[in-house]
């Protein structure tokens, strides 16, 4: 790997634990090179510009989840939509996982409001959330299915808006809710 790729990647991991420690709150193009250790023109070498930084470091950050998510529930492992639901919710919330899923709901926010580049990134990390979902739900294929996902996706998201609006301990009785459903078939 060139010196260049090499510095390149270690701006990346700077600021994807930049974004996972502070937000969306810290992201000016000043504040994303300080986060890196470099200047806002080394930032603008390695990168066209704040967009690019930005949906480039959020697809970094999307695989990472997603690595994470598939260690949780392998593909092919068919799941009930219930049973799916409850073991996202609990690892959505687990404390390793939770500033992931509140970075997602701060870019969610910025795509409502159209905030460039939140709008495409908002599009193509739910897309990937909810093909993850219907390769490991127990649904017969097609609109149903699909239906499933979306509907698995917003609750889980859901789970994380109730863990931030209301507290852990609320979020963490939905889900225990949630798990009890799924014992009941």
């Amino acid at each position: 790997m060139a010196i260049r790729e090499e510095q390149r990647e270690r701006v990346l991991e700077a600021l994807m634990a930049h974004l996972l420690g502070t937000g969306l709150s810290q992201t000016s193009l000043r504040q994303l090179a300080a986060a890196a250790g470099v200047s806002d023109r080394m930032l603008l070498y390695y990168f066209a510009d704040k967009a690019e930084v930005m949906t480039e470091v959020m697809r970094r950050l999307a695989f990472d989840m997603a690595q994470r998510l598939s260690l949780a529930v392998p593909e092919g492992a068919a799941m009930k939509p219930a049973a799916l639901m409850a073991l996202a919710g609990r690892f959505v919330l687990d404390q390793d996982f939770l500033p992931y899923m509140r970075l997602w709901l701060e870019v969610i926010g910025a795509a409502a409001r159209d905030e460039a580049p939140f709008g495409d990134i908002a599009k193509q990390v739910t897309q990937a959330f909810l093909d993850w979902i219907e390769h490991r739900i127990d649904a017969p294929s097609g609109p149903a299915r699909e239906g499933m996902a979306a509907m698995i996706l917003a609750l889980v998201d859901g789970l994380v808006l109730v863990e931030v609006g209301a507290g852990h301990d609320q979020a963490c009785q939905a889900v225990e809710t949630l798990e009890a459903l799924a014992e009941l078939g």
